[in-house]
């Protein structure tokens, strides 16, 4: 690289200075969500105290606290969102591992044993179509669901800790869940039966461009209106058998079923992947801050799992599998394989980071406010269709915690 060619003080401030604009544009950010009007009025107290104009800082840097002193609202609004990030994880998780998971073995935390048998009971078509992906996808779907789980009840005790109230979605579990064997007869917070799965991540993480410093992605093929968990017994006969090849009108609708889940999974992970060092960048107190990281590694840690595993839907043997309900096909994206395709390519790819006139470099990405923040989160599950049939309060509401989140400015 010649000395023109390298970047100068000024040019290296571009993301620092897309990063402080989104401050300036998450209120038309959130016209992009659910329209403006006034929804807070009658749905309680924690609402109302969670609200954009009581979580937002009120002075330009959020002012660092002793450990042993209430948080300041910067560092509040941070972990209010990534609390709420965490419930709708474990509600969606929560329906996996009931249909696809498998019951603790024993030997470890009796307590959380015991939690675990209230839930997983299994379906078996869908059992045996997710091991198509992966023999052990049960247990890697109640790891995982395991993992969200902690991560909710820590982050809630950690905030009453602190004097906060924190974030209750309790009241917007009322959308319908599977009813398929397996299934809990009970009310969700979020709706698998109609997603549109970004796959964007797919292509971007084997490019060498960098969606912070202007790429823009498609996917390699498009899911859209398509369950990733049965919706009945219909869906998943118990005698279904998706043995490969994939043969069969049931056998095909099952596995479609179970491939839109192993990409969904990757999805939601990647997500968090990006979110948690975006809210890191705004913490102020080290012990928030040592919470976000912390977590947050573990989120990527699930997102180069089941980055692995959804490839697996668009290789052979699975290739070629057509849902006869929705006409979804997963094609075999190794035919031809590209740089773009190759399904074990799962590492990210180094890529422009920072400045385009910088030598690439393997990162999460995106990791600005704008394109990987809190605001950015809640429209990405909300296109997906995870939220389809929840009311306008429930929109509001986590759009203000969003909007207070990505508000928030570290301080010294």
């Amino acid at each position: 690289m010649s000395d023109e060619e390298l970047p100068t003080a000024s040019s290296l401030e571009i993301e620092s200075h897309a990063t402080s604009s989104t401050n300036d544009d998450v209120g038309r950010h959130w016209q992009g969500v659910v329209k403006r009007r006034s929804f807070l009025s009658g749905i309680g107290m924690t609402a109302a105290a969670l609200s954009a104009g009581s979580l937002l800082p009120t002075e330009s840097r959020a002012q660092a606290t002793p450990s042993n002193r209430r948080l300041s609202a910067g560092d509040a609004a941070l972990l209010q969102f990534a609390l709420w990030a965490e419930l709708v994880e474990s509600d969606l998780w929560t329906q996996y591992a009931e249909l696809g998971g498998v019951a603790p073995s024993g030997g470890g935390d009796a307590q959380e044993d015991e939690e675990f048998q209230r839930f997983v009971g299994g379906n078996p078509a869908y059992t045996l179509a997710l091991q198509n992906l992966d023999g052990d996808m049960p247990q890697y779907i109640t790891d995982n669901t395991d993992d969200e789980l902690s991560h909710a009840a820590f982050l809630a005790a950690f905030l009453r800790s602190k004097g906060e109230v924190p974030v209750d979605l309790k009241p917007f579990q009322t959308l319908p869940g599977s009813q398929a064997t397996g299934a809990r007869r009970i009310k969700r917070l979020t709706n698998l039966m109609n997603l549109n799965v970004d796959l964007s991540w797919y292509t971007r993480y084997r490019s060498g461009q960098n969606p912070d410093l202007g790429a823009a992605f498609k996917g390699p093929f498009v899911i859209k209106n398509q369950p990733a968990i049965p919706l009945n017994d219909t869906d998943s006969p118990p005698a279904t058998n998706p043995s490969i090849p994939i043969t069969g009108r049931d056998a095909q609708r099952i596995q479609a079923i179970a491939n839109t889940a192993g990409f969904h999974f990757a999805f939601i992970e990647q997500g968090g992947a990006s979110l948690y060092p975006t809210l890191a960048f705004k913490a102020t107190d080290p012990t928030v801050l040592r919470i976000l990281v912390s977590i947050g590694g573990v989120e990527i840690d699930h997102f180069g799992l089941w980055h692995d595993k959804g490839g697996n839907a668009v290789a052979q043997p699975l290739a070629g599998v057509v849902d006869p309900v929705t006409g979804l096909t997963f094609p075999d994206l190794n035919n031809p394989a590209t740089e773009l395709t190759q399904t074990n390519k799962i590492l990210p790819e180094p890529c422009n980071f920072i400045h385009k006139n910088l030598p690439r470099c393997s990162v999460i990405r995106p990791t600005s406010t704008q394109l990987g923040g809190a605001v950015a989160t809640v429209r990405a599950f909300v296109a997906d269709g995870m939220f389809i049939g929840q009311p306008d309060e429930f929109f509001e509401l986590s759009m203000n915690l969003a909007v207070a989140a990505d508000s928030a400015v570290r301080g010294f």
